[in-house]
């Protein structure tokens, strides 16, 4: 099999040794640097973030800081979502669009101050673009990637390990997208409740890189009596609980709307933002729009490792865009974008997937309450 070879040129996380020494089997490039997306046990690390506790090296998931007096103009302008009220200590999942109106990445964004922000970014390169936005807006403001690593520790037991780490108080005090600046024997790091799965947790947003492997061992230790093991996040998981993720099962001319992401944009809001008016123009008419929608695919199915062609009676409407195996319904899964004329649950589609002949079915949302 191929190998991606380390090199310098793609980053390192500030817990790659930790990881190395816990037996991670595969890495993909995220955001310019190593991320691991294997242990070599994908089912198993599906139990255990679905029953049990996992800890994840999502360093990957960068941040691009905004500071100054115009910093929350500057947020906002970039983001699709209201910020301007959002309190300080608070997080917001806030999609970012280009001034065509589409999808450029789908953050969370995280108010540390007034004039603070943070933008916890998917995998495209948003550092530069915020920046040229600031720059070219001549905003008072500072825009640069800080030294921040988060940490994930995801899974019904999460806040067990948490209550270890950090005490009951803090624990039973911090709501869903709630943050606040901790020392943990001498790591700062920022705790945020958030995470890349439906079965609860929180992020540690490590603020000094020198000690990730400290913070790895801690973490480790206080989830020891709960099995916890490093994971990675879940296709299967996200797939099953509807969770996007940016640049897999969205295309370069994907808007968030038809992403599935229409309740976390303000069309209507009283503010502006890049990619507004596009977006409006864009769906004057929703029928000539499209719709990623979930699927579930019998045949044979490969391990798909790009996009598939979808049809109907032989005419192109689309793609498959991401599928995997489901332990939760136990067949084939997916996600495709297709014409608003061919998102109606029920409808078939016929898939070319790398030579074997497969048949999607569209269901309703989310996938456990539709079969």
């Amino acid at each position: 099999m191929p190998e991606i070879v380390f090199g310098s040129r793609v980053r390192k996380s500030p817990y790659f040794n930790a990881t190395m020494a816990a037996g991670v089997t595969a890495f993909t490039i995220y955001n310019q640097m190593y991320m691991p997306v294997s242990y070599g046990d994908p089912l198993g690390e599906y139990e255990r973030v679905k029953t049990g506790v996992s800890m994840w090296d999502v360093a990957a998931e960068r941040q691009v800081e905004i500071i100054g007096p115009d910093a929350t103009v500057v947020a906002q302008l970039v983001s699709a979502r209201r910020l301007t009220d959002l309190k300080v200590g608070r997080a917001r999942y806030a999609p970012m669009c280009d001034y065509r109106g589409c999808l450029i990445n789908d953050p969370i964004a995280l108010r540390l101050a007034e004039d603070r922000w943070w933008l916890s970014i998917a995998d495209s390169d948003m550092l530069h673009w915020v920046a040229g936005v600031a720059g070219t807006g001549g905003y008072d403001v500072d825009v640069f990637e800080p030294d921040v690593s988060p940490l994930a520790i995801q899974g019904p037991r999460a806040d067990d390990v948490c209550r270890i780490l950090f005490g009951d108080e803090l624990v039973d005090s911090l709501g869903f997208f709630h943050h606040r600046a901790v020392e943990l024997d001498g790591v700062p790091l920022v705790i945020c409740r958030s995470g890349w799965s439906r079965q609860g947790g929180v992020e540690l947003f490590l603020t000094d890189g020198s000690l990730g492997q400290a913070l790895w061992d801690r973490v480790a230790e206080a989830g020891a009596p709960f099995g916890i093991a490093p994971g990675t996040p879940h296709q299967m998981e996200r797939i099953e609980n509807g969770l996007l993720s940016y640049g897999s099962d969205t295309d370069a001319d994907t808007d968030p709307i038809e992403a599935g992401l229409g309740d976390f944009i303000n069309l209507d809001g009283d503010f502006d933002f890049i990619g507004k008016q596009a977006l409006i123009v864009r769906h004057a008419d929703p029928a000539t729009r499209r719709r990623l929608v979930n699927v579930t695919l019998d045949g044979e199915m490969p391990a798909p490792q790009h996009p598939w062609e979808a049809r109907i009676d032989g005419t192109s409407v689309g793609e498959v865009r991401t599928a995997t195996y489901s332990p939760k319904l136990d067949r084939n899964v997916g996600l495709a974008l297709v014409p608003v004329a061919c998102a109606e649950a029920g409808t078939q589609i016929d898939v070319d997937a790398d030579g074997a002949t497969l048949t999607a079915t569209v269901m309703d949302v989310p996938f456990g309450t539709s079969l």
